[in-house]
């Protein structure tokens, strides 16, 4: 929840300007607030390498659910990309399984693709059952769905004992933890669907880190927060992933 109508429209435009020729191997997506989407949708114009999404939607599919936003109301603008169960929705408004469920599979209903958000606190890495949290936010929350349904999730894994706090995740931290995602996945589905399966590190990644994050086999990209705020920084983790190909 940051930057007005205005400061938004300036940080997407000097981003894009200052962006290179992005490849159709890598995707930036600007995740807005709700009265942005429209105006931010407008200012990529189909702009080869980014995409737009919607920070949260509503666990309702429609009705008297006043202030909240719909899976069909995204749809209906065409926006094609939802977080889900990011680490603050988690534990400032206390989303959970049943709520997450609902919000992804209304997602998949309406041909939007869930941005889900996994990760452990600072007591669980410490207590080392981090890997245990992770198992059981995917055994609960994504791996209820099928084959076809599952190819559209897009996994970012957000250690919460490293958002914002100015601590970070080794790159081998982030690398063994991606590495074991993408195992629970080829353990399920099978080792294609794990492979093809985008997993997104968030958890203070920044200009500074980016590279040798990215540069890691099971780490495919960043879920970014602060260092986004800034046109200058995000177009260097941006340069920073685009040079890794």
């Amino acid at each position: 929840m940051n930057n007005t109508f205005m400061e938004a429209e300036s940080l997407i435009s000097e981003t894009l300007k200052k962006s290179p020729t992005i490849g159709l191997h890598q995707l930036n997506i600007f995740a807005v607030p709700f009265p942005y989407l429209i105006s931010a949708s407008s200012l990529i114009n189909s702009r080869q390498g980014f995409a737009i999404a919607a920070q949260n939607c509503s666990s309702f599919a429609q009705g008297a659910y006043t202030g909240e936003v719909s899976a069909a109301m995204l749809a209906s603008m065409q926006i094609p990309f939802c977080l889900v169960g990011h680490s603050e929705r988690r534990a400032i408004f206390n989303e959970a399984t049943k709520e997450l469920l609902e919000k992804i599979n209304l997602l998949l209903q309406n041909g939007i693709r869930p941005i889900w958000c996994c990760g452990e606190n600072l007591e669980q890495r410490n207590s080392n059952v981090h890997f245990e949290v992770i198992a059981k936010q995917i055994k609960e929350e994504i791996f209820k769905l099928n084959d076809e349904a599952f190819s559209k999730i897009i996994i970012a894994y957000e250690p919460v004992w490293a958002i914002g706090t100015g601590l970070t995740a080794t790159s081998a931290q982030a690398q063994e933890m991606h590495h074991f995602i993408r195992k629970e996945i080829s353990n399920k589905y099978n080792i294609e669907v794990a492979n093809q399966t985008s997993i997104l590190y968030g958890g203070s990644c920044n200009a500074e880190n980016s590279e040798e994050l990215f540069s890691q086999a099971d780490v495919d990209g960043g879920l970014i927060g602060g260092a986004s705020l800034k046109s200058e920084s995000f177009v260097k983790l941006i340069l920073s992933m685009h040079e890794l190909h």
